[in-house]
């Protein structure tokens, strides 16, 4: 139990955003067990379609699904950084949007198999799952707006951002569109979610947010999502051991699985992101949005490798070199934004960094140029999954360097 009693309901007035040993609070914790449902409901959905060709309608449904499921954490955590008060109406509101994550969840499949149908876009569940988020959301900030008179203005703001969006998620729902409409009439939608924040924490000061708070939420939930590949693979695996035995193929596979993961995990946490953020606020918008494609990236490296498992067992319509790609894409962007972020945060990316991406990219082609010239699909896998040990390799020898002129120049 924190300091803040639950008994008694606390004068949300916002936390100090300086203050000393600020971590995630078992709620918090518990809040993001529905994310692992949510990430595994759209993880699982991208590799069936995958191995039956739908390619475009996963990868559609995927994007989708992994930015509704990333912008509803972030709602909560960046609105908990800076206002969790830990009483019991701040714990009873977190259940209901533990509810409204978890039918979020249930709603994906749907979805997802109204892209394959090709007619209108089913996503009435989903949205449910945001209306059962929100109403406790919106009760949040206005109990902020009211107990914190001096933020009032920022709280209001993302409570109209709130109201607006989410009548019009509800609106669209409920008007049978063709797919394509679908998406053209989410894209001003998705706008709206991105831009009322940015605004709202603009005015004067914005919202008492943590910065080495909210970079160890998100080291969490970057956690959550690589537990994904993980799950996902230990499952299949064991079901293909059943019937095949431990093969040498089955082997590779589990030693490439376990291998991209700690890779991607090491990777991430090179970027002192918590000290940076600290120093320079203004930059953790381009920060925290940067993590939903990022999040998708290290989801769908586990749905490449749940792929690959349904590949070894003959359930895949998929040839050995697109079951590889279907790793190596995702992780090729994981990358790519592991080193954008840095940039964003930072402002510096020098030819250390570049070198670092080019071997990355050169390890990533190399595995999908040894399965298309006829090695097998785990060994190919294998050198794939060597891609973020570039990275690790780099910072570990020299690339530590880097970082402690970066937070030298933060002053």
């Amino acid at each position: 139990m924190s300091e803040r009693t639950a008994h008694t309901a606390v004068r949300m007035s916002g936390r100090d955003p300086h203050e000393t040993g600020r971590a995630a609070t078992p709620l918090e914790l518990l809040f993001d067990l529905t994310f692992v449902i949510a990430f595994g409901t759209a993880a699982d959905e991208l590799a069936h379609l995958l191995v039956e060709e739908h390619v475009a309608d996963g990868v559609v449904g995927f994007c989708f699904a992994t930015f509704a499921v990333s912008w509803a954490w972030i709602n909560f955590s960046w609105f908990a950084s800076a206002y969790d008060t830990d009483d019991w109406i701040y714990r009873l509101t977190t259940m209901v949007q533990m509810i409204g994550v978890l039918i979020l969840a249930i709603g994906l499949p749907d979805m997802f198999e109204s892209l394959v149908d090709g007619g209108h876009m089913d996503n009435q569940v989903m949205v449910l799952g945001y209306v059962v988020m929100r109403v406790p959301m919106i009760l949040q900030w206005y109990r902020a707006s009211r107990q914190d008179p001096a933020r009032a203005s920022s709280c209001r703001i993302f409570i109209l951002t709130l109201v607006v969006s989410q009548v019009a998620w509800v609106g669209l729902a409920l008007v049978e569109t063709s797919i394509p409409v679908f998406f053209a009439c989410a894209v001003p939608l998705v706008v709206v979610e991105l831009v009322g924040p940015f605004v709202a924490e603009h005015v004067r000061d914005g919202t008492p947010w943590h910065a080495h708070h909210i970079a160890e939420r998100y080291g969490l939930l970057v956690i959550i999502a690589l537990g994904e590949g993980l799950l996902g693979g230990a499952a299949t695996l064991t079901a293909l051991v059943s019937v095949e035995g431990w093969t040498t193929d089955v082997v590779l596979l589990g030693l490439a699985g376990v291998g991209v993961t700690f890779g991607m995990w090491w990777t991430y946490f090179v970027v002192p992101s918590g000290h940076i953020l600290h120093a320079r606020r203004r930059r953790g918008f381009g920060w925290g949005y940067g993590h939903i494609p990022l999040f998708g990236a290290l989801v769908a490296v586990g749905a490449g490798l749940h792929t690959a498992a349904y590949r070894l067992e003959h359930h895949s319509a998929l040839s050995d070199t697109a079951t590889v790609l279907a790793t190596a894409v995702p992780l090729g962007l994981y990358v790519l934004l592991l080193y954008a972020l840095y940039a964003q945060l930072t402002h510096a990316l020098d030819p250390f960094h570049l070198v670092v991406i080019a071997g990355s990219a050169a390890v990533l082609v190399l595995g999908v140029a040894l399965v298309a010239a006829g090695a097998s699909l785990s060994w190919s896998l294998l050198v794939v999954a060597c891609t973020p040990w570039v990275t690790v390799v780099g910072y570990e020898t020299v690339g530590h360097r880097h970082n402690e002129r970066a937070l030298a120049r933060l002053g």
